[in-house]
Formats: C-alpha cells, structure tokens, sequence
C-alpha cells in the first residue's frame, strides 16, 4: 500500500503506479542527469571535439577554394599581360624625412607592370634573395602561424652593408605579418643590435592599366573593368614600401647625413630590384622570347650560339683568304 503523506492523502511510488496502469511508463529524458558525472564529461569531449573537427575541415576547404579562386583570377590577368607586355617602367619616387631620435624614415612609391598578385608573390617569396641583391642568404625562417589568407613569419637575413671603404654583413631579425586579402607585409625588429629600430610596411594595391577604354564609365571592381575592356584590360600594381631607420647611435652630422645617403641609395636598389624582377618575367611574354623557350634555348645559349657561328665563319674567311692568297704566289711564279 501507499504511504500517508503530512495531510494523510495516500501516495503511491511509480512503479506500482505503472504496474496498476497494466502499462510501462515511457523512457524519461530526465535519467540522462542521473549518469555519472565522468560519462556525462566524456560525452561533452566528443561533441566539442567532434565540432572543432567540423570548423577545421570548414575552414581548410575556404581556404583551398580561395586559393583556388586567386590562381584562376591571376591567370587570367597575366593572360592579358601576354597578349600586350608594353610597359615602360618609371623611376621609384622616394621622400625622406629625419623624426626626431632617428635617422630616416624612408617612403618609396612606384607602378610596376604585373598584377598585385603577381607582385606580392614576389615580395613574399622565401627565396627572394635571388631578387633582392641587398640580401646575402636567409640564416632561418619559421613560420609561427598560418591562416592560409595570412602568415606570421620569423625571419632572419644577413643583409649586405656599405660604409665608405668597409663593407660585411649584417645580421637583422625581424617579425614579418604577409596577408594576402590587403596585399601587406609589415616588418618588425625583435632583437636589437646595430640597429635600435627598424621597421616598415609593404603594400601591393591594384592600377586598372587600361582604364581609359571604358570611358566614360570608370570601373570599381576588376568584374566591371573586365566587362567592359572585354577581358583584354591589364591590371597593374602601385607598390610603395615605408621604412623607419634608427641605429642604436645615431651619428653626428655629417656621418649621419652619409648613412642617410646610403639608406636612401639601399631601398632604391630594392625597388629597382623588383622593377628588374618584372620586366624580366614581362619579357618572358614576348613572343621573340616565347619561341626561345619553346626551342629549350635560353638567352645565354644563344649568345654562345651565336658566338660561336662568328667564330667558324671568320676562320672560314681566314682559310678562304689563305687559299686565294696562296694561289696568287703560284699564278705569279
């Protein structure tokens, strides 16, 4: 029988409720609290796991599309780099300004002939020494992160130096922040040295080339430009690099207006650097060079080629020569 409760109503427990019924009461929700609190925690681990999982896979295929999308969209502005490579390249501007405790700060402008794509992958390439002539060899480079669109590098470069007679190299360690999506790369010292501050900024941003064959509509995005230059429009690139200089002594003039000059000539070199670097991948695109490369000849075989054609028909003349000469001595005998 039931119990009696304070005010002497019968109560009854559920399970002889149900027995009474002729029924079994249905599965209650509510047993899941009773489970141990370990299995309860198990459970929350797989279900976080599991979603973190799903995030991850999410996020690798975003970025493997916008890869993919940056690839395509790169192609096919080169393409029109190809079919008209004409471009005179224009001297880097430069501006210098001396803040207050430092020696330079140094700010480059210029227009290069390619996409920004193909420019930053220029800027941004890990063997870049091979562009850059200030750069004698990379000492390390880790990456510390990586979002795909966006790189967090630790580098560390002997850099070649100059100072009236002397010259060596030295060391610079810096924090490099390449992203892609704003075409940047931001560069920061972490350990001082020679130099007490040394930082600056790369930036890539695109020049529609061809705009005035849309006139006098002025497209805002590289569809409208596309649409209307019917696909043959050039993208090119407006580079310009900022760089703050502090040596850990700055030098009384008129040292401290030398290094100034030799600063100012280094970040030059650089950005004729990378004007070199992109003429000479424009220069791929003519059709003179095209039919080299189809002939597995480069410019360098060429020349011997052609050198040596020159020296087998001057000796050809020589014994030519020889053998006319050698035959007047006879007729004269």
């Amino acid at each position: 029988m039931g119990e009696l409760d304070a005010k002497g109503s019968s109560m009854e427990t559920p399970n002889a409720n149900s027995m009474r019924n002729g029924s079994k009461k249905a599965f209650d929700p509510s047993f899941l609290v009773q489970l141990p609190n370990k299995l309860q925690n198990c459970l929350k681990l797989q279900l976080r796991k599991l979603g973190k999982d799903n995030e991850g896979a999410i996020s690798l295929k975003k970025q493997e599309e916008t890869s993919t999308t940056l690839k395509v969209d790169l192609e096919k502005q080169l393409q029109s780099w190809r079919e008209n490579p004409l471009w005179n390249d224009e001297p880097p501007q430069i501006k210098v300004s001396v803040p207050k405790g430092s020696l330079c700060n140094l700010s480059v402008k210029f227009d290069v002939g390619l996409p920004p794509d193909a420019v930053y992958n220029i800027v941004t390439d890990p063997d870049n020494r091979r562009v850059f002539k200030n750069i004698k060899e990379v000492i390390s480079r880790k990456v510390l992160l990586d979002e795909g669109h966006r790189q967090l590098v630790e580098l560390e470069q002997a850099a070649i130096w100059k100072f009236l007679w002397w010259s060596g190299t030295i060391s610079v360690h810096v924090l490099v922040d390449q992203n892609r999506e704003n075409r940047t790369m931001k560069f920061k010292q972490l350990k001082t040295g020679f130099m007490k501050q040394f930082e600056g900024c790369w930036r890539v941003e695109p020049v529609f080339i061809d705009e005035s064959l849309c006139y006098p509509f002025k497209p805002k995005t590289w569809g409208e430009y596309c649409s209307c230059t019917g696909g043959k429009g050039r993208i090119g690139s407006k580079v310009s690099l900022d760089q703050l200089i502090q040596p850990a002594l700055v030098p009384p003039p008129p040292i401290s207006w030398y290094l100034r000059g030799i600063t100012t000539r280094t970040t030059e070199m650089i950005a004729n650097d990378l004007l070199a670097e992109t003429a000479r991948i424009r220069g791929d695109f003519t059709p003179q060079n095209s039919s080299q490369s189809e002939n597995c000849m480069s410019p360098s075989d060429e020349q011997e080629k052609n050198k040596s054609s020159n020296i087998k028909e001057r000796w050809a003349q020589y014994r030519k020569n020889a053998k006319q000469q050698s035959r007047r001595l006879l007729t004269a005998e």
